[in-house]
């Protein structure tokens, strides 16, 4: 009777897994839409003639979406992402105020900006705040070097390291050829730009008002492969950044119910490649993922047309 009992127990026992599994199976319907995103994602990785970074998070459930997120990668512009937290955060410390105005000397102009570069004759004033207005949303190269002379390289750099971020760093301004020669890139992995944004939206690096700056400069509207691939309406906070054989472009998505975080990064590329489209491509993809699961019911049905 004892060993019928134990028989009996296991063949249950069995049974329920084998039912578990298939109804697992069968009925998570949303791990079967994370595959085919994942698919996706990877078909467009495997056919790019290049190396293609990116980490995506759902902030509402924490779940991820990585290929190559601990690789290094140029970050070009994107890096301003950085200098704009270092600046807020320098101004929540009191050790700056954004209303403050920097001289535009000659000296300190450099190539690839469409602003400042063609102002200041003879002279130019320009508080802190727009001078990140017009490195988030012009590039503006003279701009950053403005901020990155006023914060301090190395405090960029310390606030990163404090912050954990061991392959992010700003080792050197805007258009300085001759570091960029000598292997002094700006970099970072899309791994560590997704937790900068992230600790950011958590409201852990600043205070209320400065974290609303922060993604309110972000979302800017600006020429970014990431905005233009969500349609009109939807807030994008984010920052691209493009040199020759590098496009990268790092932000948060502000879905109401699914806001989500997306980094994507490309180097090698080769010189057919169009970096720009290969990420409104998987910006589009992602999004489309993500705007199906806010306005679906657990069942799958659309209940919120646009």
């Amino acid at each position: 009777m004892k060993f019928f009992s134990q028989k009996t127990l296991i063949f249950l026992v069995v049974g329920w897994l084998v039912l578990s599994w298939v109804n697992l199976q069968a009925g998570d319907k949303v791990g079967q839409l994370e595959n085919r995103l994942r698919g996706q994602l990877t078909s467009i990785s495997d056919s790019l003639d290049g190396v293609l970074g990116l980490a995506v998070k759902d902030l509402t459930n924490g779940q991820t979406f990585f290929l190559n997120e601990n690789e290094v990668f140029p970050q070009a512009s994107s890096i301003k992402i950085a200098i704009l937290l270092e600046v807020l955060k320098q101004a929540e410390e009191n050790r700056l105020k954004l209303e403050e105005f920097i001289d535009l000397k000659p000296e300190s102009k450099v190539g690839g900006g469409p602003i400042l570069n063609y102002l200041g004759y003879p002279s130019l004033k320009i508080s802190i705040r727009d001078l990140c207005v017009l490195m988030v949303v012009l590039s503006d190269n003279t701009a950053t070097n403005l901020l990155i002379d006023r914060v301090g390289m190395e405090a960029v750099n310390e606030r990163l390291a404090y912050l954990g971020l061991k392959q992010t760093r700003l080792r050197r301004k805007m258009m300085d050829l001759r570091a960029a020669e000598e292997g002094r890139e700006n970099i970072s992995t899309p791994r560590e730009m997704l937790t900068l944004l992230e600790r950011v939206w958590q409201g852990k690096l600043l205070g209320a008002e400065n974290r609303q700056q922060f993604f309110d400069l972000l979302s800017l509207p600006k020429d970014s492969p990431l905005q233009q691939a969500v349609p009109e309406g939807i807030t994008v906070a984010d920052k691209p950044g493009e040199l020759e054989a590098v496009r990268c472009d790092s932000g948060l998505v502000f879905l109401k119910k699914r806001p989500y975080i997306i980094c994507l990064m490309t180097t090698y590329l080769a010189p057919w490649e169009d970096g720009n489209a290969v990420i409104r491509k998987i910006g589009r993809l992602v999004y489309n993922h993500f705007d199906r699961l806010e306005r679906s019911s657990e069942y799958g049905r659309i209940i919120s047309e646009r």
